[in-house]
């Protein structure tokens, strides 16, 4: 393994909450030296005064193997990941079938491992089938890898399930991490309820909905005292819930997606199913509160959500269209957004994609830190590009961002000390 010393590097410490000027040295796949002299034989890499930041952790990405590679492979995935500063997948077990056995986990954990250049560690479901009916074997799965439980967005309606798979949960240590949605409310949703879902036409939810379906969640933290993490928080009528859990010791996390965080409900504009998500895209409010929650810690995680979908499932009427967007590649970009438009600082952004999330699931990586782990994006905040969704490595193209003036482009990202993508 080559050692490498990145010099003349803006080195973004998300645990100090600094920006310095240095070098790095990359040796035995850790960071081992920061600002230290280059040693005999490294091969050294001029940084060009760019910024060098711990490589992101992305909780809860969509991969189509098994069951939908024609939409992602861990091939393709991997490939966007490394292009996009990603240097850990936390993938989701929303596949066909779910990943809700020890065997289908093992399979995928070995396509992962011999297909992707970056990491990839896999969620299983909390239920068999995320059918809501009957638990999974937490135990033989937490043995076989698993580092996180969640029926993704196929949220359970059976209270009395959901607490025996919390209170099992508990007792393993395991995480759970839930969707925050009232499966009622917002069942066959396109849109928010509001003046503009009104004016479209659209089928919409109540962004109480979110807030209800996460009182219910925390009410059985609360009982049962297992950890939990909430993957989106997308309305404001949710913070003050989740800020109580908190503020009353309950073992509680939170998420949002970048997409929620740089788009609001108007950008649906005439029907374009790029922009329909799940949740759906809320207020501009909405959007600003969570803005204001990342910056001030409420919320914790920042994600891509990146959930590919192919032409035929979004080449359809708006209330029938496949739900998600691609965003292994925009998320920096987009999240450059909050740090030019002056909300959140980068050392701020970097807690909220690297090192939050890789404390919430208990991994070494997102520091910068001698002895933590080398996986690190080299990146220009300031690098104005147009999206082409033509030019994306995943296998699917529905970003909402396409045809759009964005800025930061990442120039080089490593994974265990070596360099895995150069722009």
């Amino acid at each position: 393994m080559t050692t490498l010393h990145l010099t003349h590097a803006r080195i973004i410490d998300p645990e100090a909450g600094t920006i310095t000027q240095g070098s790095v040295t990359l040796a035995k796949g850790v960071i081992a030296a920061i600002n230290g002299p280059k040693p005999k034989g490294a091969t050294e890499i001029d940084c060009g005064n760019h910024h060098l930041a711990p490589g992101i952790v992305d909780i809860g990405v969509k991969i189509g193997e098994p069951g939908e590679r024609h939409r992602e492979s861990f091939r393709s995935a991997g490939l966007a990941a490394a292009a996009g500063g990603v240097t850990t997948l936390i993938a989701r077990p929303d596949t066909a079938p779910a990943i809700d056995t020890p065997e289908t986990l093992e399979f995928v954990t070995r396509r992962a491992l011999d297909a992707s250049p970056v990491r990839i560690r896999h969620m299983a479901a909390l239920t068999k089938g995320r059918e809501g009916r009957e638990m999974t074997e937490i135990g033989f799965l937490l043995d076989a890898g698993a580092i996180a439980f969640t029926d993704a967005f196929a949220v359970t309606q059976d209270a009395k399930v959901l607490s025996r798979a919390f209170t099992y949960a508990r007792s393993l240590g395991a995480l759970v991490i839930g969707h925050p949605q009232d499966p009622g409310l917002s069942k066959g949703a396109a849109a928010t309820s509001g003046k503009f879902a009104s004016l479209r036409g659209l089928p919409a939810v109540s962004p109480l909905a979110e807030r209800m379906g996460l009182e219910r969640d925390l009410a059985l933290v609360e009982m049962t005292g297992v950890r939990y993490h909430a993957d989106q928080i997308t309305t404001a009528h949710a913070l003050p819930a989740l800020q109580r859990a908190k503020e009353s010791g309950l073992d509680v996390t939170a998420g949002t997606s970048i997409h929620h965080l740089t788009l609001n409900e108007i950008d649906l504009g005439d029907y374009r199913t790029f922009f329909k998500l799940t949740p759906p895209l809320r207020s501009e409010e909405d959007r600003l509160a969570l803005v204001e929650a990342v910056a001030n810690g409420t919320i914790d995680c920042i994600s891509s959500m990146h959930t590919p979908a192919d032409e035929e499932s979004k080449r359809l009427p708006f209330e029938e269209a496949a739900a998600g967007a691609v965003a292994l590649e925009t998320l920096l970009p987009a999240a450059m957004r909050l740090y030019h438009a002056g909300h959140i600082d980068l050392p701020t952004l970097f807690r909220a994609l690297s090192l939050n999330p890789a404390r919430r699931l208990g991994l070494p990586q997102g520091r910068m830190a001698i002895g933590a782990p080398a996986d690190l994006v080299l990146f220009d905040p300031d690098a104005p590009f147009l999206m082409d969704r033509f030019k994306l490595q995943s296998k699917s193209k529905n970003t909402p961002f396409d045809g759009q003036r964005m800025e930061g482009k990442v120039l080089a990202t490593f994974v265990n000390g070596t360099r895995v993508h150069t722009a």
